[in-house]
This record gives structure tokens, C-alpha cells and sequence, in this order.
């Protein structure tokens, strides 16, 4: 949908534990995009472990152009204490580079919007790379607004192993 006027042969469908090799190949088409394909360590077994084990940590929805996949989202639940409500995190949103400008990113990001005010969250919030000025461009027209006061941190791999260890 662009508005509220349907896109002709589109549609959003949750994703399956059958997906995951579509999903791990979209992963990697985002990570090429992004220029980050070195930092990908996902494998299909541990997609399906988190999307589709006995503990989901994150959902994804799959979009389809006349029952050829063009994208995919994943989202998970956090919580804001300000708001004393749960919010919706975007970890990710790619649309295929041959099907963008056709309002299926829109539509995508539409949806999970719908699933967080369905489920009485206070937000959905998302990073953007600082260079994706096409993304960052989509977003503004959105109305969705930068938080320039915030600096996102991140602790992985030793550095992570580091802190945890300490006694």
C-alpha cells in the first residue's frame, strides 16, 4: 500500500522456520548494501535457534511483489521506563534495489507500525547508517525524527566476553 491505496500484487506475510535461508540471503544483501558483508557471522542454524526456537528473540516479515520476495523486516520488542509501556525496535528493513521507489518499504514500515500500536506500544524506533542519506531521506518524509542528543554504544565479541567474566 502507498496511502491507502493498495499496491497491486503486494503483500506482507510473517515470516516461517521454512524462510530462514531467504532471510539469511537478505541479511547478507543488507549487509552489502550497508558495507558491513565482513561483520555477518549469521548461519541458518542460528537464525532458526532465535526467530524460530522455543524463545523467539525477534520476528520477521517477509514482502512479496507477485509471489517473488523484495524484502524483509526484523523487529523485536524493548521497553521504554519514561513511558512505562513497550516500544518496537526496526533492527533491520531492505527492500530488494530493483524494487524500491514502488512504495514496498513504505508499506513494510506501515506494517510494523500497525503491529506496534496493536500491541499498545509507545514507540518504534530504528538507527540509521549516518551516510544513508536515501534512507534518512525516506524517514524524514515520514515523519520520523533523528535523535541527535544520543550516541549508541555497543559491546561484542572480546570486549563483551571481558565485561561478563569480570568478577
Amino acid at each position: 500500500m502507498v496511502g491507502s491505496t493498495p499496491i497491486p500484487h503486494f503483500e506482507i506475510r510473517p515470516a516461517t522456520e521454512d524462510d530462514v535461508p531467504l532471510i539469511l540471503s537478505f541479511i547478507k544483501e543488507l549487509a552489502e548494501y550497508e558495507r558491513l558483508a565482513d561483520e555477518v557471522v549469521a548461519t541458518e542454524e542460528l537464525l532458526r535457534e532465535s526467530l524460530f526456537g522455543p524463545s523467539p528473540f525477534a520476528e520477521v516479515v517477509i514482502g512479496y511483489y507477485e509471489d517473488e520476495p523484495v524484502g524483509f523486516a526484523v523487529f523485536f520488542h524493548n521497553f521504554s521506563t519514561f513511558l512505562g509501556r513497550p516500544g518496537l525496535y526496526l533492527e533491520d528493513l531492505y527492500v530488494k534495489p530493483a524494487y524500491r521507489g514502488r512504495g514496498f518499504g513504505r508499506a513494510m514500515l506501515r506494517h510494523i507500525a500497525r503491529i506496534a500500536r496493536d500491541r499498545r506500544c509507545g514507540r518504534l524506533e530504528w538507527a540509521v547508517l549516518d551516510w544513508n542519506e536515501p534512507a534518512i531521506n525516506f524517514y524524514k518524509k515520514l515523519g520520523a525524527i533523528p535523535l541527535d542528543e544520543w550516541t549508541v554504544y555497543r559491546l561484542t565479541g572480546e570486549a563483551l566476553d571481558r565485561l561478563a567474566d569480570e568478577t
